[in-house]
């Protein structure tokens, strides 16, 4: 997790007219909210929070937002975007302190695949879940996800419950082991277990954040 900092500005009008005149001028509007507080309406850069939200990993990142001399730490819980000409319209801000918690999605990083017993033997690494919805604290959001494959074998399959997350960190889907990956067979397929569990993650619906 890295944090950077946004310049804003509070907005005095609100609505589609005064929205599309800020956008106009080169300006995203934006919200501050949560910490059970009132919304504080912002405005922020156009060029600043596109550079931000292209660069990746904009939604996992806590900012710190000067609005005036006022400063909030928050964290970017989603943004939408032009349909047509693909540019960043409004942004909301999360506020968040040591208590809040929060789901997120975590990349998963795989090592030592260069030494995986049945890699080696010409098995195929099946990525299931290239990121994992956790529930964390929002100032202790991981940067990624470790699986080792040191001791992967062919016809093996990595679930949530052989992973070690960090300390006050866990899955945001509890009500079963789901499958991460699988080391298939040289040829490609995975037996019919983990095409039935591929199938089922597929299906999940992402969990609500907790504020």
């Amino acid at each position: 997790m890295t944090t950077f900092e946004f310049k804003a500005e509070r907005r005095t009008r609100v609505g589609k007219g005064a929205s599309r005149a800020l956008r106009r001028d080169a300006k995203v509007p934006a919200v501050i909210y949560g910490d059970k507080k009132e919304p504080v309406p912002i405005v922020v850069s156009y060029k600043e929070a596109d550079q931000k939200i292209t660069s990746g990993g904009f939604l996992t990142n806590i900012i710190s937002i000067d609005v005036e001399g006022e400063k909030f730490q928050v964290l970017p819980r989603d943004y939408q975007l032009n349909p047509v000409r693909d540019f960043v319209e409004h942004i909301d801000f999360l506020r968040v302190t040591k208590k809040t918690k929060i789901t997120v999605g975590i990349p998963v990083t795989f090592i030592n695949d260069e030494v995986s017993p049945g890699l080696k033997r010409g098995g195929n690494l099946n990525i299931v879940r290239h990121e994992v919805d956790v529930i964390c604290p929002a100032l202790e959001i991981p940067d990624s996800i470790v699986i080792d494959l040191a001791e992967a074998m062919i016809g093996d399959s990595i679930h949530i419950s052989a992973v070690t997350l960090p300390k006050g960190v866990t899955p945001a889907i509890r009500d079963r082991d789901f499958t991460i990956a699988t080391i298939a067979a040289p040829g490609g397929g995975v037996d019919d277990e983990d095409d039935e569990a591929t199938e089922v993650e597929a299906t999940e619906v992402e969990a609500t954040p907790e504020a």
